[in-house]
């Protein structure tokens, strides 16, 4: 079990890389940097998000996020708000330009998800993601009981 735990590390790891190392070639001349495709599609898919939960979206920390948001914004791709019920808060939302960007990155999201399951029956695809998602769920418990003030309590 322990190889083969760890072979399944390595392939996930293996698509991860490589899904990301295309994506950042293809998001430079949007001006997005390594994995900052990731914060902006999260942001349009989830207007007025803060940062605590764009980190925890994306199991990053919150010092990455920040960085991350600050670079959008001045790029001109979200802009932030400060929140009505905690001032210290602020809720992020996409600009104009910065939905036009998240079209390309949807579009070439669908080519990569051709790519992943080209060779997959539609069975497999479902048994595949009812997997994964089992394994995201305990990573997710692992990473929320790593960050105390995330921790459920």
């Amino acid at each position: 079990m322990e190889q083969s735990a760890s072979n399944l590390l390595r392939f996930i790891g293996t698509i991860s890389r490589a899904i990301n190392s295309q994506a950042d070639k293809k998001y430079r001349q949007l001006n997005l940097q390594k994995g900052q495709y990731l914060f902006l599609t999260r942001i349009c898919e989830n207007p007025e998000i803060n940062l605590s939960e764009l980190s925890n979206l994306l199991k990053v920390d919150k010092t990455t996020t920040t960085k991350a948001v600050n670079k959008l914004e001045e790029i001109g791709y979200i802009w932030k708000r400060k929140n009505s019920h905690d001032q210290r808060k602020f809720q992020l939302f996409p600009t104009n330009e910065g939905l036009l960007v998240y079209d390309i990155i949807l579009a070439e999201e669908r080519l990569q998800q051709k790519i992943i399951v080209a060779s997959l029956s539609e069975n497999e695809i479902e048994m595949v993601t009812n997997l994964i998602e089992k394994m995201s769920d305990s990573v997710e418990n692992y990473w929320l009981a790593s960050d105390t003030s995330l921790a459920k309590k």
